[in-house]
């Protein structure tokens, strides 16, 4: 398995923290905090219904920074952002955890999930059982399986243990191998990624591309690079209605009103709301 240079640094770095992790809080705490979280709210069921009335499902990303372009929101309040979100008409939120990388937390989860009835996905580099058991532990109601940073036998195990806990999973691809090797789970969602982790250039086409391969009892999420209201159109013409965005959001004052924009533009108010204390 081929793995980009810059996700071999971050999985390196994942496993010395999920080690880390394991020593100050075993699996067996975890999973009882797991058993006693708030019940999940169907994260795969809020896209497809969404979907199925062919509006646009939209998981909007709680993000302050990424690898590539450092810190992208300065004034980064999870609890206000996910109201925003909500409010915007949102169907799910994705909300990065990963400390290192993208200057995540799991405080930021609990916060955004705790602010809003919205379900929440867990984006972070799973690569251990622990960290499933510890998603659920946080509140989470999904999880990200990154097919280009798996092996087939460690993804269905993964899978598997989400299953147990209750968390739906969205699968991760960003190429027609890496597709083969997702449709093999019993997940879903699948999730298209516009960028070349290689080369970090996004076209849309790659989902397009992608889309004759996928079985129709799947749900197809395009991720990466949709910035206006062409490339939303240019999705839900060829029936794509799932989207995962976040730093078109995250640039904005307002980015519940960002959403809105690029979603639903017929639901703008005529008096634009202040942007984000």
């Amino acid at each position: 398995m081929s793995v980009p240079t810059v996700l071999e640094k971050i999985l390196t770095r994942k496993a010395e923290e999920v080690a880390e992790r394991r020593g100050r809080i075993s699996l067996a705490e975890v999973e009882r905090l797991a058993a006693a979280a708030s019940p999940v709210r169907g994260f795969a069921q809020a896209l497809r219904a969404q979907a199925a009335r062919k509006q646009p499902a939209v998981i909007a990303e709680v993000k302050k920074a990424s690898p590539s372009k450092g810190v992208i929101r300065e004034h980064f309040v999870p609890q206000a952002i996910a109201q925003s979100y909500a409010k915007g008409g949102a169907t799910c939120l994705s909300v990065l955890t990963d400390i290192d990388f993208f200057q995540g937390a799991d405080a930021y989860l609990q916060q955004a999930r705790g602010a809003c009835d919205l379900p929440v996905i867990r984006k972070d580099f799973m690569i251990d059982p622990y960290q499933v058991a510890e998603a659920r532990a946080l509140g989470a109601d999904c999880i990200l399986l990154i097919v280009a940073a798996l092996e087939d036998a460690r993804m269905a195990e993964l899978a598997a243990v989400a299953k147990a806990h209750g968390l739906d999973v969205l699968v991760e691809v960003h190429n027609g191998d890496e597709l083969e090797r997702a449709l093999k789970l019993d997940t879903p969602l699948v999730g298209i990624n516009n960028r070349n982790l290689h080369t970090f250039d996004v076209s849309l086409e790659n989902t397009l591309d992608l889309l004759p391969r996928i079985p129709r009892d799947r749900l197809v999420i395009t991720e990466s690079g949709i910035v206006n209201r062409a490339d939303v159109e240019l999705m839900e013409i060829n029936d794509v209605y799932a989207f995962l965005v976040g730093e078109a959001f995250m640039r904005a004052e307002n980015p519940g009103l960002e959403l809105q924009r690029l979603f639903f533009p017929e639901q703008v108010p005529s008096a634009l709301p202040k942007p984000l204390d």
